[in-house]
């Protein structure tokens, strides 16, 4: 016989027939009786002093590390509500964190509003064809830097960049030097002839560069242009060398380019990064299977971007109550970049600049609304705690996955040994999930967060860090109704609904304004009701003007860069600091870890 006790325990009694006879004078009856009080009175008993299962030491998760390290706040306590477990006396207070998804006042899979906007990159007809503007003498080479993601927008900008100088373009070079040690070049990663046709209209893209006379070009002049710079910059600084050398190599070429674009220039940034940077044949098919393989367990599917690596944290200088061992080995990290001042963990908490623990985003998802039995796609390096610390979100979501899960490991093997070409398989499930999950503002989650906009808003949750970090560490008391109206409210304005972010606001990997339109069925809805809606693209977007930058954005000072010769330092009349200027190179190398 099995009985089910307090805290879920299950307890198995077995009652085995005895051959002997009873004891004399005793009946039966009064045998039996005597046996049943005696089994409750020891059930009372250990109710009493049985700790809850979830906090046991010998529950996954839960002793050992992660108790002493990472586990600041109480394990949640799950209870399926459709037993209706209330609570007794004793667990009266204790945060009870239901199985169900419970109420939510949107759709958490998408949003109603998104069927009426579409992205929209085709040039307008005073966009010259390449042939009509680029010049036969001039070749723009760019080398890329970073991992993946960050070498994708300056692949995404090389070309603006190659058009701003009526140039012809060079295949991109990739970085291959830097953290991620990645010996893969262009073709490798991306479909290098979909390329060059796909863009041939507005950009003259080659190979390599060809031979004068017979003879290779002379030693290409190799400069660094100011981040963030403009066409007047390019024209400035860039046009005079390539018009005297006729080849110019741009290097680190990251984030060079503007974000006050006119509109034109911006769709050209849309249609390289949405329609003509795709994956080779082998990634694509790859990641593809792995959406396959998610869709056959589930109708919809959550990617999660964890980013909770160990230089992750310490770059971050957060503190996640693991005390001094934590401290340590954060601590030696941070050591290795002399550059990296001395932080205060709870004032970069308060200003929203912490990621969020596995649990903590667990926990967002689940007071949104999203249920125990929704499944979980993870994109994530190796994480500070390992499993101890992903317990915690694994029983919030226990339909948990990754790449390596999803796949065998003769599957993944040709692209083990590549860290882009592993990247681009997470990339892939993330853009093609329902619902994608950031848990901070890097490369991936910017590109991802402008392209799922741009392809119908794709539900996209970016956690509202600075408004969440005072909920996590008081929640035990609250109720858990109160705490998930807290988060829900919070988080409005964070879920990628259209016209979330204002157009112009922010960085335009992430949000793409002027490629996105609105259809006419909304515009007269809108007019309907008497909303005042601003309908896209709007043309004074992101035009070049003297106005100011969004909170997100900062000028950079008018700093020239030269490889061959010596580094001149210019100050500008800005307001801002150039990120090349203050950070030594140790430091750059560390945010291009970062960064994706």
């Amino acid at each position: 016989m099995e009985l089910v006790g307090v805290h879920g325990r299950s307890l198995r009694v077995s009652f085995h027939r005895r051959r002997r006879r009873l004891i004399p004078g005793l009946s039966a009856a009064t045998a039996i009786s005597a046996a049943a009080a005696l089994l409750i009175l020891l059930l009372a008993l250990m109710s009493l002093i049985a700790p809850p299962l979830l906090d046991h030491p010998g529950f996954p998760g839960q002793g050992g590390h992660m108790r002493s390290s990472m586990r600041r706040y109480p394990a949640p306590l799950l209870v399926d509500s459709r037993i209706g477990i209330e609570r007794n006396s004793l667990e009266e207070g204790i945060f009870q964190v239901p199985m169900g998804g419970g109420s939510s006042v949107h759709d958490l899979w998408g949003s109603d509003l998104s069927n009426y906007y579409h992205g929209c990159s085709n040039a307008s007809s005073k966009f010259p064809r390449a042939e009509a503007i680029i010049y036969s003498n001039r070749y723009l080479m760019i080398a890329t830097s970073g991992g993946l993601n960050q070498q994708r927008t300056g692949i995404t900008d090389a070309v603006v960049a190659a058009r701003i100088l009526n140039a012809t373009l060079v295949v991109p070079q990739l970085d291959q030097k830097s953290f991620w040690k990645d010996a893969s070049d262009f073709s490798e990663i991306f479909d290098v002839d979909w390329f060059i046709s796909s863009l041939s209209k507005d950009v003259k893209i080659i190979k390599q560069l060809p031979r004068k006379g017979g003879k290779a070009f002379d030693t290409p002049y190799t400069m660094r242009v100011p981040r963030k710079c403009t066409p007047k910059c390019y024209q400035n600084r860039v046009l005079p060398v390539l018009l005297r050398r006729h080849v110019v190599r741009l290097t680190k070429f990251d984030y060079r380019l503007s974000n006050k674009l006119a509109t034109d220039l911006q769709k050209l940034r849309c249609r390289v990064n949405y329609h003509s940077l795709k994956f080779t044949d082998p990634i694509q098919e790859m990641g593809d299977m792995l959406i396959q393989r998610m869709k056959m367990k589930s109708k919809h599917f959550i990617a999660l971007h964890l980013r909770f690596e160990p230089d992750m944290l310490a770059f971050s200088g957060c503190y996640y109550g693991g005390g001094d061992k934590e401290r340590r080995e954060l601590g030696a990290i941070r050591k290795r970049w002399k550059t990296l001042h001395e932080s205060n963990p709870e004032k970069e908490r308060r200003h929203g600049k912490c990621p969020l623990t596995p649990e903590e985003v667990g926990l967002m998802l689940r007071a949104l609304g999203f249920g125990s039995d929704v499944h979980l796609y993870v994109a994530s390096g190796e994480v500070y705690g390992g499993e101890e610390t992903l317990a915690p979100l694994k029983m919030l979501f226990p339909n948990f996955y990754s790449k390596e899960t999803l796949a065998s490991k003769e599957e993944l093997a040709p692209f083990l040994p590549f860290s882009s070409r592993m990247a681009a398989l997470d990339f892939i499930v993330c853009d093609e999930s329902d619902v994608f999950v950031t848990n901070n503002n890097g490369n991936m989650a910017r590109i991802l967060a402008g392209r799922r906009r741009y392809f119908g808003h794709k539900r996209t949750i970016r956690p509202n860090a600075k408004k969440l970090h005072s909920l996590f560490p008081n929640r035990t008391n609250v109720t858990w109704e109160t705490f998930a109206s807290k988060v829900r409210t919070h988080q409005k304005g964070f879920m990628g609904d259209p016209k979330e972010v204002r157009p112009g606001r922010g960085e335009f990997h992430e949000n793409p304004s002027n490629c996105i339109c609105e259809k006419i069925e909304s515009q007269r809805q809108n007019k309907d009701s008497g909303e005042n809606v601003k309908h896209h693209p709007n043309p004074s977007v992101n035009e070049p003007s003297n106005g100011h930058l969004s909170d997100e954005e900062s000028d950079w000072l008018d700093m020239d860069y030269r490889e061959n010769d010596s580094v001149e330092k210019r100050p500008s009349n800005g307001s801002g600091s150039d990120y090349d200027l203050f950070i030594k190179p140790e430091e750059l190398e560390l945010e291009e870890r970062l960064s994706d």
